[in-house]
């Protein structure tokens, strides 16, 4: 009797032990932690969000990358370089599968990227190039197409044989020079002088109204004001109004902010260029995906190869649009970039 109740007690322990065992590979809670692990982890580094346009490209890219099943954490450096550095730092920590990058400094990366890459974590400069650092994709609009657009707008106004000044963004944004080169070569060819030109500081406006303030004599003697964005313009117009001269010295910018696009339809900046953030973000949120799944690249629109310095690596180029008073409408109002309303908040009389 002893021995039937022995034997049926191992076999209840049995029963027991392989029932625990089946209940702990079952388990609802384990299966979500491991589909937690293997989902895709995306770190993107801003520069900061004081610039209006980055809030939108964020808002954009984040929910496009979940939307494709990733999740993401979002960094801003607030324009500190070392900050940008050690939120890179906190992402291979984490062993992000991708880190995406708005840098700061598009000179002083390199190594913090070279760290990512070495880590086994694609690596992508989002609008802004970094220099040197042979990144898996650098993906931005055409910059120097940018700077063309701004300058054949001037031309189309009148602005021949006549002297311009220009007041670029941050000098250590790779994007600056290509802009740069592209408004200075529709200069050249319609005769026009650049007197002067400075870059502000981590794009601090208040260098651009400073300047300008600051130097009248030159500032009068010029046709057009080139501001490196329309954050810039937002500070240079008020500049001019104080002056007298807003309206009569014609000033173009980049990103077709709000408050630029109701300067246009105002009369007070000639244009901006509009850059669709809503299609770089997607873009760059789908391409990014696809590097992780090591997924060919090269057959998407826009591809081609750019030279950083030292390596030549794989870059998308989006075309920019320039935006005036004549397409204002039809670029930005019909895309839902910015509503009719809001554009025409102090025109009243627009007709609906």
């Amino acid at each position: 009797m002893r021995a039937i109740r022995k034997l049926i007690s191992i076999i209840l322990v049995s029963a027991l032990l392989f029932m625990v065992g089946c209940s702990s590979v079952d388990n609802p809670g384990n299966a979500n932690n491991s589909n937690q692990s293997n989902k895709i982890r995306i770190g993107v580094c801003f520069d900061s969000f004081v610039i209006e346009r980055w809030q939108r490209d964020r808002d954009v890219f984040v929910s496009m990358a979940k939307d494709l099943g990733a999740e993401v954490n979002v960094q801003n450096a607030n324009g500190d370089v070392a900050t940008q550095k050690k939120q890179i730092d906190y992402f291979i920590e984490e062993q992000m599968d991708a880190i995406v990058i708005i840098a700061i400094d598009g000179y002083d990366l390199a190594d913090s990227v070279e760290k990512a890459k070495d880590a086994g974590i694609i690596v992508v400069a989002y609008d802004r190039l970094i220099c040197d650092a042979n990144v898996d994709l650098y993906i931005s609009f055409d910059n120097v197409r940018v700077g063309q657009l701004m300058g054949q707008a001037l031309v189309d106004a009148g602005v021949t044989d006549s002297n311009v000044l220009m007041l670029g963004g941050s000098d250590l944004d790779n994007n600056v020079t290509l802009v740069e080169s592209g408004f200075r070569g529709v200069m050249e060819l319609n005769n026009n002088t650049i007197v002067d030109s400075i870059h502000a500081t981590n794009w601090k406006a208040e260098i651009a109204s400073d300047y300008v303030r600051d130097n009248e004599e030159i500032v009068m003697n010029c046709s057009a004001i080139m501001c490196g964005n329309d954050n810039l313009a937002s500070q240079v117009v008020p500049a001019l109004s104080e002056m007298r001269m807003a309206g009569t010295t014609l000033v173009v910018g980049q990103d077709a902010d709000l408050e630029a696009c109701q300067r246009i339809v105002e009369g007070t900046q000639l244009m901006t260029v509009y850059k669709p953030v809503e299609h770089l973000a997607k873009r760059a949120a789908e391409l990014t995906i696809m590097l992780i799944k090591e997924r060919d690249i090269s057959g998407e629109e826009g591809y081609q190869i750019i030279n950083d310095g030292t390596f030549d690596i794989p870059y998308i180029a989006l075309e920019p649009v320039m935006v005036t008073k004549d397409n204002m409408d039809e670029v930005i109002i019909n895309s839902g970039f910015h509503l009719r309303e809001d554009v025409y908040l102090n025109i009243p009389d627009k007709d609906e």
